[in-house]
């Protein structure tokens, strides 16, 4: 097991795979087509991109926090309380 404090990075890292993952099947199936060819081409897409998402979401993902709690309310404690 990863100790706790390493949460946000493996959830960053993760995220960045999944999402890099799918964005690159897309992107590569709408440029190429589907034919012998996608899969290589959309691994070689998604080996370069992962690493750039990566980094991006380690830097953009408190930012992400930070504008979310300015957007939401904060709940009150009775409240929270009930719906635990």
């Amino acid at each position: 097991m990863i100790p706790a404090r390493f949460a946000p990075v493996l959830f960053g890292f993760i995220v960045s795979g999944l999402m890099s993952c799918i964005v690159t099947c897309i992107a590569t199936i709408r440029n190429v087509g589907l034919g012998p060819e996608t899969f290589g081409k959309w691994m070689g897409a998604w080996t370069l991109s992962w690493p750039v998402a990566f980094a991006v979401i380690l830097v953009v993902a408190p930012l992400a926090r930070r504008l979310v709690a300015c957007l939401v309310r904060p709940e009150e404690a009775s409240k929270r309380a009930r719906w635990a």
